[in-house]
């Protein structure tokens, strides 16, 4: 019989439904020292929340921005971008972007808009581009208007590309200061994470016209990539600023376990595929170690794997419980995931709406409390999450 366990860190990880026989059997890391066994989360009571259908028939969607006025702005992963008009209806594709290879996980990501928006327009997306060897993340910047996108320019291209249709990030993030986070798949060269000349498996921070941030830490090393912020990432699928500090949250996916929820501090290794919770998908061990000095640590830590994506801070008043609270969507485990938080620091877990029985990519909180999600399918639709009256 397999029991599953949470193990929680003495000082700040937790880790969820860890799964003794995947452990013992195909040899993991071990979990460190001090640690507290714990039940598995209770299955969520479906009777606690609704959703409603805001739109759907969307081609794999992707990235969710929701603009001033109430509408919002979705990618498709075949490549479109369409307008969601504030009754629900879906425009026809917005013109004006370059096109994008869509190939394996990739193709037309995330969207999000200028911190100055509602001054100059500009919205910035991250998609798959074809290069001379291979395929690459890359992120554009356009100004949007009404039915078309104009002056679309790409602003930022991993470097190296290569051949192959996984891990490509990316969530982008805009900081206080107005600076871009992107999050940088490996493209499934693991030891690249650790490779500071080159973008794969790194989180990079920009200025809105693409250049390094001043202040990225690796902007005066030889042989360093000057965007780069962190490195040792897998491939990070969820971004979000802490509403409270200012500071970027991040989690990426594991192997088979050990998905990773991390604070992402300027500089810092965190550890892929050096330390890792998981195991390889043919059972093989990567790593001997979950700890390792000079490597960042985790603040949760899903095994086995719930293939997060998407990622939001909570505030407002339609869920008044959630304020502070950090939102996951999750792929394989069909779920929402509210991470409570106390003190900065995560607490509890609680799994919502995993009797819909949909993949969610995305998760997005409007200026009014409002939780949006997008579901992964061929089908995909924009469902509000709704408390059931």
């Amino acid at each position: 019989m397999v029991t599953a366990y949470r193990f929680v860190r003495e000082t700040h990880v937790r880790i969820a439904l860890v799964s003794l026989a995947l452990l013992a059997c195909a040899c993991a890391a071990k979990p460190p020292q001090g640690q507290a066994l714990r039940d598995a989360p209770s299955p969520e009571q479906p009777s606690r929340l609704t959703t409603e259908t805001i739109a759907s028939g969307l081609d794999q969607p992707w990235g969710l921005a929701v603009l001033p006025e109430g509408e919002m702005l979705v990618t498709e992963r075949s490549g479109a971008v369409r307008l969601v008009t504030i009754d629900g209806a879906l425009t026809d594709p917005i013109r004006g972007l370059p096109d994008t290879v869509s190939e394996g996980q990739g193709g037309r990501m995330d969207i999000a808009l200028d911190p100055k928006f509602a001054e100059n327009q500009f919205v910035y997306v991250s998609f798959v581009e074809a290069a001379e060897k291979g395929v690459r993340t890359a992120v554009l910047k356009a100004r949007f208007e009404g039915q078309r996108f104009l002056d679309a320019k790409v602003i930022f291209r991993q470097e190296p590309a290569l051949e192959g249709g996984e891990h490509f990030g990316s969530r982008l993030v805009f900081d206080r200061k107005g600076n871009l986070f992107v999050t940088l798949g490996e493209r499934y060269r693991r030891d690249e994470a650790q490779n500071l000349s080159s973008h794969l498996g790194k989180i990079v921070r920009l200025t809105r016209d693409g250049a390094p941030a001043s202040g990225n830490p690796f902007l005066d090393r030889a042989g360093a990539r000057p965007e780069i912020y962190t490195y040792g990432h897998r491939n990070v699928q969820g971004a979000a600023i802490d509403p409270e500090t200012g500071e970027l949250w991040a989690h990426e996916h594991g192997p088979r376990g050990g998905d990773e929820v991390n604070i992402i501090k300027a500089g810092l290794n965190y550890g892929w595929p050096k330390v890792t919770y998981g195991v390889d998908y043919s059972g093989v061990r990567i790593s001997d170690v979950a700890e390792m000095e000079g490597v960042e640590g985790p603040q949760y830590v899903w095994v086995p794997s719930i293939a997060p994506s998407g990622m939001a801070f909570y505030q407002g008043d339609v869920f008044p419980d959630w304020n502070g609270d950090i939102l996951v969507g999750a792929l394989a485990g069909q779920m929402l995931v509210r991470l409570q938080r106390q003190g900065g620091k995560i607490i509890a877990e609680e799994r919502l709406l995993n009797h819909l029985n949909h993949r969610i990519r995305d998760v997005e909180v409007d200026l009014d409390g409002r939780v949006f999600l997008l579901t992964d399918s061929g089908e995909g639709q924009i469902l509000e999450v709704k408390p059931l009256q």
